[in-house]
């Protein structure tokens, strides 16, 4: 008989014990369920609502199920449905009538609200510590391409000149505000929702700030009908991680463009490509085309996420068991991504010379021309005008900016000088852009200090805990 069974008079029908059952998904919840058990097992010890003679032999029992469990000795079954029947069954087994205390004073309801939040606090650790080391990666790549000029660009055509550091710290940026997304979403969600009940708490007089303590959560829920109800935590996750991978998508198909014959201004180790079973030559970055495929696949379980909730009238509904797969699957496509994406980026080449000879065309540096007029007292309007014709003088000629004579350049401006040629070498287009957030290298290395302090401070406040 199902634990909840006591009010039915038939057994569940086959067909819906299998449509109803989650232990096939939901069993990696089992150490957050154990160990929120073991709080509360402890709670209701302490506060005299069992025995406290009962509560430890709960708590040993939970803490030999947690153990077989990682030594694959326990099977689950789909008979029980979740993880949470399987773990209180498997107790009941064994210690008999004491493991049916353990579910007094809380519900499945609250139980699965505070595994969940458990689960999702650890996984958000986890893809932010994979995010540092992704930071720490580009800012190695960029500190040995402080020098290395490239052409940055806007409608994918040549604008003006950069360097592949600045280009990196851009992305740099991007998962540091991620990682941002991932810390504000922890703080917001980490409160216990456990003692909220099936929706309007209990009657027993739980210490709800004991298993606050005893589980690591900053606060409580402040309502228990938001308490169960409450799924905000796992769409803003699935939010974050669907803008890292957004963001993982974009550098993903700029390699891959770069990896081109086209552009050939990157080339991925062997050991991170792959080859074509009919054309010998190909060179092929599907790890990268993996990455921005599988970014929509992230994108799904968000908008899973947000049409399970949408019309759900409050407290619970069995709708929201719906909500863990699409969790599960958005944080192990986003860590399996990551894992692969870094090493990687790590071990591809940089050819400077091709990003180099890039950077020589396409009038990069007309903007430049410009700025030498304006600062010779030109308005820029004027300037931009005179730049303009230069230009295209130059295309009808074959021209770049940097091989017109000075006579060609006098003959649109008298403000031209012999200084123009230095002005418009790409060494000093790209270091006079010396302001703040600018391809100068002093300020490019100042952003990978930045960058390099923003993660560094993650390592000082583990230690700290640690310490503590």
């Amino acid at each position: 008989m199902k634990l909840w069974g006591g009010r039915f008079q038939k057994e569940t029908d086959s067909v819906v014990n299998d449509f109803n059952s989650s232990i096939q998904f939901d069993f990696r919840l089992y150490e957050e369920d154990i160990n929120g058990s073991i709080a509360h097992a402890f709670m209701l010890g302490e506060t005299g609502i069992i025995e406290k003679a009962e509560a430890v032999k709960i708590i040993e029992g939970l803490e030999r199920i947690l153990q077989d469990i990682k030594d694959g000795k326990v099977e689950f079954s789909a008979e029980n449905e979740d993880i949470h029947m399987n773990v209180e069954r498997l107790l009941t087994e064994r210690i008999g009538d004491t493991g049916k205390r353990l579910h007094t004073a809380r519900s499945r309801n609250d139980q699965v609200a505070l595994d969940f939040r458990m689960y999702i606090k650890k996984e958000i650790i986890s893809v932010t510590g994979i995010l540092l080391s992704l930071e720490k990666a580009l800012c190695k790549k960029a500190r040995q391409h402080l020098k290395t000029v490239m052409p940055g660009y806007t409608h994918m055509q040549r604008a003006q000149p950069t360097t592949y550091a600045h280009y990196l710290m851009a992305y740099a940026e991007m998962f540091r505000r991620d990682i941002g997304r991932l810390c504000d979403c922890y703080d917001r969600m980490d409160e216990l929702p456990l003692g909220s009940g099936a929706l309007s708490a209990t009657t027993y007089p739980i210490d709800r700030d004991m298993v606050r303590n005893a589980l690591g959560f900053k606060r409580i829920t402040a309502n228990s009908v938001d308490g169960v109800s409450d799924r905000d935590f796992a769409i803003e996750l699935a939010s974050a991680l669907s803008i890292i991978m957004m963001h993982l998508s974009r550098f993903s198909e700029e390699i891959i463009l770069w990896c081109s014959w086209e552009f050939k201004f990157l080339e991925l180790d062997d050991a991170f490509s792959t080859g074509s079973s009919i054309m010998p030559q190909k060179k092929n970055p599907d790890v990268a085309e993996l990455t921005r495929g599988k970014t929509g696949r992230v994108y799904g379980s968000l908008i899973t996420l947000l049409t399970i909730m949408k019309s759900l009238p409050l407290a619970y509904n069995k709708d929201m068991q719906e909500d863990k797969e699409a969790v599960f699957d958005a944080v192990d496509t986003v860590k399996q991504c990551l894992n692969v994406f870094i090493p990687m980026f790590e071990t591809l080449t940089v050819n400077k010379d091709r990003m180099r000879m890039a950077a020589s065309g396409g009038f990069i540096n007309a903007t430049d021309c410009a700025d030498y007029l304006t600062k010779k007292g030109v308005p820029f309007r004027d300037a931009y005008t005179i730049v303009g014709r230069l230009v295209n003088t130059c295309v009808r000629t074959g021209e770049t900016l940097e091989t017109l004579t000075m006579k060609d350049y006098r003959a649109v401006s008298e403000a031209f000088g012999d200084d123009i040629y230095e002005a418009l070498s790409l060494r000093t287009c790209v270091n006079g852009r010396n302001v703040p957030g600018g391809p100068a290298e002093d300020e490019v290395t100042s952003q990978i200090e930045s960058i390099e302090e923003f993660a560094g401070s993650f390592e000082k406040k583990d230690e700290k805990e640690n310490i503590h």
